[in-house]
């Protein structure tokens, strides 16, 4: 079969999807010379538009097929058959950069995971989740920055983790509405916080210590990921830059969260594109003093 795009139409494709989305993430991508940008574009291209199919399905489609669609569309990137706009770009990117096709298939089943598991027991059964939907984006993340020493894989999954605990604890309300709960049913138990109580969202005592308690195991993923990043060669710690851009944004969304008393129900907390900006000012500034660059004013 004969594509429907041409690598450069994908790309353009992908890129436009990605600066039309407002995410936390696009900021992060303007410090990586032009080949290293266009992948991630695509790659975060690739995650939104799989996470769509699960939590915003086109009227009339079953998820449970696109995702099996996605799966293909992954078998034939590397077979070097896609037919999707955002698998021809990817296609180019994953014979560039040696991006595993497991990573990719990987972070299918976590979205899978969400059409069948809308509750956790312990937070030992929600990890694997946190892996599969962050942690392995931070897996093909380091394959697109080019890092060499293999304890940045660590560095990414903490930090996949910590990523994808402050998203839960900024969207309980807006997951209580569709009736999913990703906070531990041991922890909720634990500070005698109903399931009932968290879906009608009530705020109560209760509640905040939970709250409380759920954001101490998020800042432990933080710094367990800042441990493994100073131990980083410095070629490894400049390449990590858009980590740690993302890092500063996320860890300033988990910091709102609890200076605003965990008001979770009543909006979600949102980082300005100008803070953003700064924050990712601040992540370059601070790699390229730590590495040993000038900056010139």
């Amino acid at each position: 079969m004969t594509p429907t795009m041409t690598p450069d139409e994908a790309q353009a494709y992908c890129t436009a999807k990605t600066k039309a989305s407002g995410s936390n993430f696009y900021y992060s991508f303007f410090f990586l010379p032009r080949f290293r940008r266009e992948a991630m574009y695509t790659v975060y291209t690739f995650c939104h538009e799989v996470d769509d199919a699960v939590d915003h399905p086109p009227t009339g489609t079953n998820p449970q097929e696109q995702l099996s669609q996605w799966r293909q569309e992954i078998k034939a990137i590397y077979q070097g058959t896609p037919r999707h706009p955002v698998t021809i770009s990817l296609a180019e990117h994953v014979k560039r950069l040696g991006i595993p096709e497991e990573y990719l298939q990987e972070l299918v089943t976590g979205m899978e995971m969400d059409l069948t598991q809308t509750r956790y027991t312990t937070f030992e059964n929600l990890y694997p989740y946190c892996y599969r939907v962050a942690s392995i984006v931070g897996l093909i993340c380091l394959k697109v920055f080019g890092t060499q020493d293999p304890r940045a894989q660590e560095y990414a999954i903490n930090l996949g983790v910590a990523f994808q605990l402050t998203n839960i604890l900024r969207d309980v309300g807006a997951d209580s509405d569709r009736q999913r709960i990703y906070l531990p049913q041991e922890d909720l138990a634990r500070f005698k916080y109903s399931e009932q109580e968290l879906l009608t969202k009530t705020r109560s005592a209760q509640f905040l210590e939970l709250m409380k308690f759920e954001a101490n195991r998020a800042h432990e993923f933080y710094q367990k990921a800042q441990a493994v990043y100073d131990t980083l060669p410095k070629s490894d710690r400049k390449s990590l830059l858009p980590a740690e851009i993302m890092r500063g944004v996320y860890f300033k969304i988990l910091t709102r969260i609890q200076s605003s008393n965990y008001a979770v129900f009543e909006s979600r907390i949102r980082i300005s594109p100008p803070l953003r900006i700064l924050i990712a000012l601040k992540s370059w500034l601070q790699t390229s003093f730590n590495n040993g660059f000038s900056v010139r004013p």
